[in-house]
């Protein structure tokens, strides 16, 4: 499909994987439930500074966010640590000599003087705010996975604690189930050394063949899944978490390839029109008044709600949001999954599809006018609350200005047909702290 090394295809992989044995920093069965909690509790968390005194750009994106979050506890598989109640109980030792023997397997280079650290995620998948992990072996010259596409070499293999699960998620909250928090991971991070779609699918599928051999992992669905890193030379590297499929890696990294060559020409013809910087204006103005001939269902029912229409102006972007840039998705798409996470709005409307929407020619014409735009303009509209709309429509700005310079560097969940949608910015090196509760442990003692 694409000359992949002419495009400077690199891809690396995660492999996180559940072992068959207690949880990490307790002494709670690593049982997963059925049933509904019995129990529920709130939080809200706050974003902490690194061991450099930085702010994780993930981690800031969650605190903007400001949600509340609300967990379920079951008290035979849950106790006061994974509440947040107690500091950790000594690392589970069976768990660590599991990773240990897992790094001797892959010839890695067990670290002498092994670390707990802290992760910040303030999503609420932790209740603390942050992820335990300790660094526990390191790749050497000996440490690679053999393909048929050449060596991948293996980078890191980390012990660390699972996230809670789950329940639902909205844009004000999130619900959570705390029986699968601080179950044991192993993580085995690669090089990127990838550089074939197939040979990513070939050494996820040698690596989890690996962990099953041991007898010591958990099985079935949900107990492994791969995050993948891609990136081409012009684009930007995009972390797609979560792959529970291993047949369709190669489908992921190609519609992958797709979209960072099709946003790569976008962002020419953007330039070539005269774009700059200077073209955007944050201008967000109601246009409700200008909405009252259409007759569409949901935009009617918005308004007899009391919601409002605000719309923003993107300056000679006429055509660009109808560009396609995976199979069945727009750079629309793009803006509107923006609005989304950042407004919390159910979607936006633009001008290059409002005709969909029931929009005449005239009302068109009207709502680029109202914004001082013409017909080389574009704009994007949302209903909603005045506040939200600000969200949501300076979030479409914000990534619609991004366009013209660059691919933004992102995380990304896997959609069922090998599409991808944005989740939050790709976190940084500034979301990394020592844990002051747990003290080293001298790997010789295993």
């Amino acid at each position: 499909m694409f000359d992949y090394k002419a495009l400077g295809l690199k891809v690396g992989i995660e492999i996180h994987q559940r072992l068959n044995t207690h949880k990490l920093f307790c002494n709670c069965p690593s049982r997963l439930r059925e049933e509904t909690p019995p129990l529920w509790f709130n939080r809200r968390l706050r974003v902490s500074r690194s061991e450099l005194g930085l702010i994780d750009p993930a981690a800031r994106f969650e605190q903007l966010r400001d949600r509340e979050f609300v967990y379920g506890v079951y008290p035979d598989t849950v106790c006061e640590v994974e509440l947040d109640e107690c500091p950790p109980l000594p690392i589970n030792r069976e768990a660590l000599a599991i990773s240990i023997e897992i790094a001797l397997m892959l010839k890695m280079s067990v670290i002498d003087e092994i670390h707990v650290m802290r992760k910040i995620v303030i999503d609420g998948s932790n209740t603390t705010g942050f992820q335990r992990t300790a660094l526990v072996a390191i790749g050497n010259e000996n440490s690679y996975i053999d393909t048929s596409y050449g060596p991948v070499r293996l980078k890191t293999l980390c012990l660390e604690e699972e996230s809670a699960f789950i329940v639902e998620s909205t844009p004000l909250k999130a619900r959570y189930k705390l029986d699968r928090l601080g179950i044991p991971l192993v993580e085995i991070a690669t090089e990127p050394d990838i550089w074939h779609p197939e040979q990513a699918r070939e050494a996820a599928l040698k690596l989890g063949r690996l962990l099953r051999a041991t007898g010591k992992v958990m099985r079935g669905i949900g107990t492994i899944r791969q995050d993948l890193n891609i990136s081409i030379s012009k684009g930007a590297r995009q972390e797609v978490k979560g792959v529970q499929e291993l047949n369709i890696i190669p489908e992921i990294i190609n519609r992958e390839i797709q979209r960072q060559i099709s946003l790569l020409k976008i962002m020419e013809e953007l330039k070539a029109r005269g774009l700059n910087k200077d073209s955007f204006e944050r201008k967000i103005m109601e246009v409700t008044d200008l909405l009252q001939e259409i007759s569409t269902g949901f935009i009617r029912k918005a308004i007899k709600k009391g919601e409002k229409a605000y719309a923003i102006l993107l300056p000679f972007m006429r055509g660009i949001l109808s560009e396609e840039i995976q199979p069945g998705r727009r750079f629309g798409t793009e803006l509107s999954e923006y609005a989304k996470v950042f407004g919390g709005v159910g979607g936006i409307i633009h001008s290059d599809e409002a005709s969909s929407y029931g929009f005449k020619e005239d009302v068109v014409r009207k709502i680029l006018q109202a914004l001082g735009g013409n017909t080389n303009d574009a704009f994007v509209l949302v209903l909603s609350s005045k506040e939200v709309a600000e969200l949501a429509l300076n979030a479409v700005l914000g990534r619609a200005m991004l366009a013209l310079e660059r691919i933004p560097a992102e995380t990304r969940k896997p959609l069922p047909d090998g599409n991808t949608s944005f989740s939050r910015p790709l976190p940084g090196s500034e979301r990394m702290y020592p844990e002051t509760d747990i003290p080293p442990i001298n790997s010789s003692e295993f």
